[in-house]
Parts: structure tokens; sequence; C-alpha cells
């Protein structure tokens, strides 16, 4: 299948995944050249496929403000904290998508005018129908709210047609399969036998936003260069949770 799928998206990345794993040369920066060069690439594709392109990306190959607390922070201070941390892996994607010669643009939900603009949603609409890849940090900008939930508020807003959910396994599992290697790999599930499976798709928040919203979340694996053109084109291994 050559056509894409869906024409608009929203695309979450983990910080984690941007820390290229452990094997990965990540320094202090906490990101790794290569991994955001391959990411920033596979964005490109994307929008060369004529689909336009939202990305939420998380912060936590710096700070997460659940872990923060066990560092003696207040839970309010680290979500902030990582709410930063987002805004500077947006960043960082946006620069190595314009060093390929494509427009992007940085968004954060916590304002920041001097760094980058602060989202509004018809703006942000706008920058999408103009072809540019669309960078969205800060969260929602309010604290007690994950990334996850951020993906999924954005494509709603946005319009857009499916939530591509990057991780580093291959799908949705029974159980985590780096623990269980029976763990059972689903191609296809519904919003509801993720819930009343308790399948880890997303935090509950996010999920049940997308369930309201009849938002399709496509799970895949992030670690292999054309993944997300691949999901595009209903080729490679990934999970379908849909209505």
């Amino acid at each position: 299948m050559s056509k894409p799928i869906y024409r608009r998206v929203i695309v979450k990345i983990s910080g984690e995944a941007l820390s290229g794993g452990p094997d990965a040369n990540a320094g202090s920066l906490g990101i790794a050249p290569s991994t955001l060069e391959r990411m920033a690439a596979d964005l490109v594709a994307a929008r060369a496929l004529g689909v336009t392109v939202g990305v939420v990306v998380g912060g936590g190959n710096f700070v997460r403000g659940v872990t923060a607390t066990k560092k003696g922070l207040p839970r309010v201070t680290g979500d902030v904290m990582g709410m930063l941390a987002t805004a500077m892996n947006a960043l960082a994607l946006e620069a190595a998508i314009e060093a390929i010669g494509v427009p992007a643009r940085t968004m954060s939900a916590l304002a920041m005018p001097g760094v980058c603009e602060t989202f509004e949603r018809r703006r942000a609409a706008r920058h999408l129908e103009d072809g540019l890849v669309l960078l969205l940090a800060g969260g929602i900008g309010n604290p007690f709210f994950t990334t996850d939930t951020t993906a999924v508020l954005r494509a709603a807003e946005l319009g857009a047609e499916a939530v591509l959910k990057a991780t580093d396994v291959d799908g949705v599992y029974s159980a985590d399969p780096k623990l269980d290697p029976k763990a059972k790999r689903y191609d296809r599930i519904t919003h509801d036998e993720a819930f009343v499976r308790e399948l880890k798709v997303m935090d509950a928040t996010a999920f049940a936003l997308a369930r309201e919203n009849r938002m399709p979340i496509i799970v895949f694996s992030i670690r292999e260069a054309g993944a997300i053109t691949a999901v595009l084109r209903g080729e490679g291994r990934s999970t379908l949770v849909s209505a």
C-alpha cells in the first residue's frame, strides 16, 4: 500500500526514545544525535507522503514529574520541570527537521515567548495546513497530566485522524514482553477490550479521552528507520486500538 491510511496524525514520541536507549551515545545532553536525525528524517518522510504531522514530545530523558518526587521535589515542581524538558526535546527535533530543509515550528502550552510560540489551536491548525511539521511541547500546560493525554487532546483539537504512539515495542501485549516471553501480541483491539483487559496502552486519562472521541491509537516501535511511514502505509508491525 503506497498511499497513506491517514492524512493528519499526531505522533507521540517519548523523551526516552530520543535518548536512543542504553547503547546509544546520548551523553550529557540526553539526546542521541543519530536517533534525533533518524526520527527527524522519518517525520519528514511522513510529510512527503502528503500527511500533515504534529508531534507531541515527552521529556523523560531529562526529568519526569513522578520520579522527581522521589528526589524530594514537590510533584507540581517536577511536572513543570518535565514540561520544560519537553520544550528542549521539541526544539532539538525542530532544528533537526529544518536541517533537512523542511519547515518546522515548536509551540508550547507553557508560555515561553522568548523561546517558541505559545500554543493556540487556530494558529496551530494553520501551521499544519501550511505544511509545517508541528512540534507540540509543554504538555497541556498544567501539572498532573502526561504527554499521552496531550497527544490525544491535540489530536482531537486539530482534527487528526489518529494518534501514532511510538514506543520501544512493536505493539500492545497482554503483558510486558520483556518480562514475559509468553505475552500475547495483538494486531488489533478495541478501546473497550483494552480497557477491560487493563492493557497499558496509555495512562487512564489519555485512554478515556481517546475512547470518548473514538480516536484510533496505533502503537508501534520507533527503534527502526522508516517506522512512522510504515505505519502510515499500513505496513510493519503495530497494534491498532480503535472503536
